[in-house]
């Protein structure tokens, strides 16, 4: 609640945004606020830097801006490691040009720092994190909470429109568009704030790298981590290929968007944002702006807003309120019964984990969606959609099939491990009920390829992306339990 923020935050526009993890008093012997980022990888137009500037400014100390990188989380690749990579240097960077101090370290076998944001809490007088509710952002800012001894806030930067302000126990989409879109042109306009405190320049209890004195390539070369999985050459990381996708999108996607969002045969049908979102190296407030400035008409406006705040944010509303979103217990309950009721129906189009990982089973169509998975770090929504429902059939049981597509899109997918890739699988394998019972599927709804297929030179398109090479990457001996049921991963 906002009555629980403190001085300075209270009063802030973007208060809304805020959630108290653990209340209390600032610490008065704190020598800076600390700001904790683990997704949201851009230096202006982010709340959770805007917030601890204001608390900052508040108390007279000065922000610290923190990003660690692991070697450990689930599912550490040379492509997940140099998109992050290159987006924490360019956050560097732009924190310096707004004043502020950042620490990074990379974690690595010479360079060992347990407890790290444990331990630089220590020395704040309040830490202020990323409310994101999935995956590893989520259990770190768990753990570091019970652990913490000074104030901890939490700060939606995910979402043009912040979830609290919408109210608990929406149940569908049509009831939180009504909720969401007359609130839409208030978030617009930013709110930001610079600091009044010089850049803090004292003590650290380690020595943080500087990641443009050093060789990311070879360095990540080092590591402890999955080096099959290439990195991805179609979505560069950092700041500026943000931009550029970003310009992309507005001058040759958004003019026809309405017309051509779903035609995955054409590469102006999708924006191809999703991973700089997913990230926050772009930010959905900057994202509409320039929709909103472009000379598009209307009608592509309002799809594209469709797509990016009546989807992904509803997504992200859903989660959350859900325990666990990337668990199959998130499913609809009547989904998961029909599933269930259907579990030892025989199943003739079950196929090996290696022939799903590296798109190469008996479905031409599903191998040519899956090897953009593989060799492009992401996929056409209308892909997806036809992705997630197949893989039902292509697996032994429900939750096999939930905890594979889970799998594939959280270790390949740049936008993957998101409230709304989790969503969109959920919605496969739920819906609309369908009026027929299905082998295998009940009463959730199959989903044919021909929306891509009768498109015109469609046959040849899924052909040609079906034939694509692929590296041979490792393969486990079976789906990975979900992570987060494993244990949590250290802070």
């Amino acid at each position: 609640m906002v009555d629980a923020l403190p001085a300075g935050l209270r009063d802030w526009r973007e208060a809304p945004r805020v959630r108290v993890l653990r209340d209390g008093r600032p610490d008065e012997a704190g020598r800076f606020v600390l700001c904790w980022l683990q997704q949201a990888l851009r230096a202006r137009d982010n709340p959770v830097i805007d917030a601890s500037i204001v608390l900052g400014n508040a108390l007279g100390l000065p922000v610290l801006v923190y990003h660690g990188l692991r070697e450990d989380y689930p599912y550490a690749s040379d492509r997940l490691h140099h998109f992050i990579l290159g987006a924490s240097r360019d956050l560097a960077q732009g924190c310096r040009e707004r004043g502020l101090a950042f620490a990074h370290h990379l974690d690595r076998a010479e360079r060992r720092e347990k407890g790290l944001v444990h331990r630089l809490g220590a020395n704040a007088a309040a830490i202020v994190l990323e409310d994101q509710p999935t995956f590893v952002a989520r259990w770190q800012a768990d753990r570091v909470t019970r652990r913490a001894a000074v104030p901890v806030y939490a700060v939606n930067a995910a979402c043009l429109v912040p979830p609290a302000v919408l109210g608990d126990g929406i149940r569908g989409r049509s009831g939180f568009l009504r909720q969401h879109e007359p609130r839409r042109a208030e978030w617009l306009a930013t709110d930001g704030a610079e600091p009044t405190q010089p850049a803090y320049v004292g003590p650290l209890p380690f020595t943080p790298d500087r990641l443009k004195e050093i060789d990311t390539d070879a360095l990540v070369a080092d590591l402890a981590i999955d080096h099959t999985l290439p990195v991805n050459p179609v979505f560069q990381a950092g700041r500026a290929a943000a931009e550029r996708q970003l310009r992309r999108a507005v001058a040759e996607v958004l003019p026809g968007y309405a017309a051509t969002r779903n035609d995955a045969t054409r590469p102006d049908g999708a924006s191809g944002l999703s991973p700089y979102l997913h990230f926050g190296v772009l930010g959905p407030r900057e994202v509409m702006a320039a929709v909103e400035a472009s000379a598009a008409g209307a009608k592509h406006k309002t799809k594209f807003a469709d797509e990016l705040l009546g989807w992904r944010e509803w997504f992200h509303y859903q989660a959350c309120a859900l325990a666990a979103p990337e668990r199959y217990d998130r499913v609809a309950g009547w989904a998961v019964d029909t599933l269930a009721a259907h579990a030892r129906d025989p199943r003739p189009a079950i196929e090996t984990l290696d022939a799903l990982l590296h798109g190469e089973t008996r479905d031409e169509s599903w191998n040519a969606c899956q090897k953009q998975f593989l060799l492009d770090g992401w996929m056409h929504n209308n892909l997806r959609m036809y992705w997630a429902k197949r893989i039902i059939a292509m697996t032994p049981s429900p939750e096999a099939a939930w905890a594979t597509a889970c799998y594939l899109n959280d270790r390949l997918s740049l936008d993957g491990r998101d409230p709304s890739t989790y969503g969109n699988i959920a919605a496969m394998f739920a819906g609309t009920p369908s009026e027929h019972e299905r082998p295998i599927y009940g009463r959730v709804a199959t989903r044919g390829d021909g929306s891509t297929r009768s498109r015109s030179g469609g046959d040849r398109w899924l052909a040609a992306a079906a034939a694509r090479a692929v590296p041979r990457v490792s393969v486990p001996a079976a789906v990975p339990v979900d992570p987060y049921l494993t244990g949590e991963p250290a802070a």
